[in-house]
Protein backbone atom coordinates (compact mmCIF):
# COMPACT_ATOMS: atom_id res chain seq x y z
CA UNK A 1 0.00 0.00 0.00
CA UNK A 2 1.27 3.46 -0.90
CA UNK A 3 -0.32 6.01 1.43
CA UNK A 4 1.68 9.11 0.54
CA UNK A 5 4.47 10.30 -1.69
CA UNK A 6 6.67 13.35 -2.05
CA UNK A 7 8.53 14.41 -5.14
CA UNK A 8 8.85 16.81 -8.04
CA UNK A 9 6.14 17.27 -10.66
CA UNK A 10 7.65 16.31 -14.04
CA UNK A 11 4.53 16.25 -16.24
CA UNK A 12 0.93 17.44 -16.13
CA UNK A 13 -1.74 15.99 -18.42
CA UNK A 14 -5.50 16.51 -18.67
CA UNK A 15 -6.28 13.92 -15.96
CA UNK A 16 -3.07 13.12 -14.12
CA UNK A 17 0.40 14.22 -13.16
CA UNK A 18 3.76 12.48 -13.07
CA UNK A 19 5.71 12.83 -9.84
CA UNK A 20 9.43 11.96 -9.77
CA UNK A 21 10.14 10.03 -6.58
CA UNK A 22 13.68 8.70 -6.17
CA UNK A 23 14.28 8.71 -9.92
CA UNK A 24 11.00 6.91 -10.70
CA UNK A 25 8.14 8.75 -12.39
CA UNK A 26 4.80 7.81 -10.82
CA UNK A 27 1.59 8.59 -12.69
CA UNK A 28 -1.01 9.90 -10.25
CA UNK A 29 -4.62 10.87 -10.94
CA UNK A 30 -5.46 13.99 -8.93
CA UNK A 31 -8.54 16.23 -8.48
CA UNK A 32 -8.90 19.05 -11.00
CA UNK A 33 -8.38 21.81 -8.44
CA UNK A 34 -5.04 20.30 -7.40
CA UNK A 35 -3.79 19.64 -10.95
CA UNK A 36 -4.73 23.12 -12.16
CA UNK A 37 -2.66 24.76 -9.42
CA UNK A 38 0.56 22.84 -10.15
CA UNK A 39 3.62 23.74 -12.22
CA UNK A 40 6.24 21.42 -13.68
CA UNK A 41 9.30 21.35 -11.42
CA UNK A 42 7.27 22.09 -8.28
CA UNK A 43 7.76 19.86 -5.23
CA UNK A 44 4.60 18.23 -3.95
CA UNK A 45 3.39 15.92 -1.20
CA UNK A 46 0.32 13.78 -1.90
CA UNK A 47 -1.82 11.53 0.25
CA UNK A 48 -2.51 8.58 -2.00
CA UNK A 49 -4.86 5.70 -2.60
CA UNK A 50 -3.65 2.71 -4.62
CA UNK A 51 -6.45 1.04 -6.60
CA UNK A 52 -5.53 -2.56 -7.35
CA UNK A 53 -7.37 -4.16 -10.27
CA UNK A 54 -6.79 -7.44 -12.04
CA UNK A 55 -5.01 -5.69 -14.90
CA UNK A 56 -3.72 -2.45 -13.36
CA UNK A 57 -2.37 -0.55 -10.37
CA UNK A 58 -3.59 3.05 -10.31
CA UNK A 59 -2.52 5.80 -7.91
CA UNK A 60 -4.90 8.58 -6.89
CA UNK A 61 -3.43 11.57 -5.04
CA UNK A 62 -4.93 14.22 -2.80
CA UNK A 63 -3.67 17.35 -1.09
CA UNK A 64 -5.14 16.38 2.30
CA UNK A 65 -5.89 13.24 4.29
CA UNK A 66 -9.50 14.40 4.50
CA UNK A 67 -9.90 14.42 0.70
CA UNK A 68 -8.45 10.91 0.55
CA UNK A 69 -10.80 9.75 3.33
CA UNK A 70 -13.85 11.03 1.45
CA UNK A 71 -12.55 9.47 -1.79
CA UNK A 72 -12.30 6.14 0.03
CA UNK A 73 -15.84 6.54 1.37
CA UNK A 74 -17.17 7.37 -2.10
CA UNK A 75 -15.65 4.30 -3.77
CA UNK A 76 -17.43 2.21 -1.15
CA UNK A 77 -20.77 3.21 -2.70
CA UNK A 78 -22.21 0.60 -5.06
CA UNK A 79 -21.71 1.78 -8.64
CA UNK A 80 -19.04 4.37 -7.80
CA UNK A 81 -15.56 3.53 -9.07
CA UNK A 82 -12.34 5.45 -8.49
CA UNK A 83 -12.77 7.69 -11.56
CA UNK A 84 -16.26 8.78 -10.50
CA UNK A 85 -15.12 9.22 -6.89
CA UNK A 86 -12.26 11.41 -8.14
CA UNK A 87 -14.79 13.48 -10.11
CA UNK A 88 -16.69 13.80 -6.82
CA UNK A 89 -13.64 15.16 -4.99
CA UNK A 90 -12.94 17.46 -7.96
CA UNK A 91 -16.49 18.82 -7.80
CA UNK A 92 -17.25 18.87 -4.06
CA UNK A 93 -14.86 19.72 -1.24
CA UNK A 94 -14.99 17.72 2.02
CA UNK A 95 -16.96 20.44 3.85
CA UNK A 96 -19.61 20.46 1.13
CA UNK A 97 -19.88 16.66 1.28
CA UNK A 98 -20.13 16.70 5.07
CA UNK A 99 -22.78 19.45 5.00
CA UNK A 100 -24.78 17.61 2.31
CA UNK A 101 -24.78 14.43 4.39
CA UNK A 102 -25.63 16.27 7.61
CA UNK A 103 -28.49 18.18 5.97
CA UNK A 104 -29.63 15.17 3.92
CA UNK A 105 -29.33 17.01 0.59
CA UNK A 106 -28.82 14.24 -1.98
CA UNK A 107 -29.16 16.74 -4.82
CA UNK A 108 -25.71 18.13 -3.94
CA UNK A 109 -24.19 14.86 -5.16
CA UNK A 110 -25.98 15.28 -8.51
CA UNK A 111 -23.46 18.05 -9.28
CA UNK A 112 -20.85 15.32 -9.81
CA UNK A 113 -20.56 14.62 -13.57
CA UNK A 114 -22.08 11.19 -14.26
CA UNK A 115 -24.16 11.06 -11.07
CA UNK A 116 -27.93 11.06 -11.44
CA UNK A 117 -30.70 11.32 -8.88
CA UNK A 118 -30.68 7.62 -7.87
CA UNK A 119 -26.91 7.44 -7.50
CA UNK A 120 -26.91 10.69 -5.52
CA UNK A 121 -29.44 9.17 -3.13
CA UNK A 122 -27.30 6.02 -2.84
CA UNK A 123 -24.25 8.15 -2.01
CA UNK A 124 -26.18 10.00 0.70
CA UNK A 125 -27.50 6.80 2.28
CA UNK A 126 -24.05 5.17 2.18
CA UNK A 127 -22.30 8.17 3.73
CA UNK A 128 -24.86 8.89 6.48
CA UNK A 129 -23.56 6.22 8.83
CA UNK A 130 -19.91 6.63 7.83
CA UNK A 131 -19.31 10.37 7.74
CA UNK A 132 -19.18 10.55 11.55
CA UNK A 133 -15.88 8.69 11.45
CA UNK A 134 -14.28 11.47 9.42
CA UNK A 135 -12.38 13.94 11.56
CA UNK A 136 -14.18 17.23 12.08
CA UNK A 137 -17.73 15.93 12.03
CA UNK A 138 -19.72 16.98 15.06
CA UNK A 139 -22.56 14.61 15.88
CA UNK A 140 -25.73 16.08 17.34
CA UNK A 141 -26.03 15.63 21.11
CA UNK A 142 -28.61 13.16 22.35
CA UNK A 143 -32.02 14.64 23.11
CA UNK A 144 -34.37 14.04 26.00
CA UNK A 145 -38.03 13.05 25.50
CA UNK A 146 -39.26 16.66 25.57
CA UNK A 147 -36.86 17.77 22.85
CA UNK A 148 -37.72 14.70 20.80
CA UNK A 149 -41.39 15.68 20.95
CA UNK A 150 -40.53 19.26 19.97
CA UNK A 151 -38.42 18.00 17.07
CA UNK A 152 -41.22 15.73 15.86
CA UNK A 153 -43.73 18.60 16.09
CA UNK A 154 -41.49 20.91 14.04
CA UNK A 155 -40.91 18.23 11.40
CA UNK A 156 -44.67 17.59 11.19
CA UNK A 157 -45.10 21.33 10.52
CA UNK A 158 -42.87 20.98 7.46
CA UNK A 159 -39.44 21.95 8.78
CA UNK A 160 -36.48 19.69 7.95
CA UNK A 161 -34.77 17.74 10.71
CA UNK A 162 -31.74 20.01 10.44
CA UNK A 163 -33.86 23.18 10.71
CA UNK A 164 -35.70 21.70 13.69
CA UNK A 165 -32.42 20.81 15.41
CA UNK A 166 -31.11 24.34 14.83
CA UNK A 167 -34.28 25.77 16.39
CA UNK A 168 -33.91 23.43 19.38
CA UNK A 169 -30.34 24.56 19.93
CA UNK A 170 -31.49 28.19 19.90
CA UNK A 171 -33.89 27.63 22.82
CA UNK A 172 -32.40 29.16 26.00
CA UNK A 173 -31.07 26.60 28.48
CA UNK A 174 -33.21 27.91 31.34
CA UNK A 175 -36.48 27.31 29.42
CA UNK A 176 -39.01 25.11 31.25
CA UNK A 177 -39.20 21.51 30.10
CA UNK A 178 -42.83 21.66 28.98
CA UNK A 179 -43.34 20.79 25.31
CA UNK A 180 -45.71 23.65 24.40
CA UNK A 181 -43.36 26.37 25.67
CA UNK A 182 -40.40 24.82 23.88
CA UNK A 183 -42.36 24.51 20.61
CA UNK A 184 -43.41 28.18 20.84
CA UNK A 185 -39.80 29.27 21.40
CA UNK A 186 -38.57 27.02 18.60
CA UNK A 187 -41.11 28.55 16.21
CA UNK A 188 -39.90 32.04 17.18
CA UNK A 189 -36.47 30.97 15.90
CA UNK A 190 -37.97 30.75 12.40
CA UNK A 191 -39.60 34.19 12.67
CA UNK A 192 -36.31 36.03 13.13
Amino acid sequence: MITSLSGRVSDISSESIVVLVGGVGLGVYVPNHLREGLRIGENIQLFTYLAVREDSLTLYGFSTNEERDFFTLLIGVSGIGPKLALAGISTLNPDTIRRAVFTEQAEVFSRIPGVGKKTAQRILIHLQDKVKAVEGFEPVAEMDDTDTQVLEALVSLGYSVVEAQAALQAIPKDTPEDVETRIRLALQYFMV
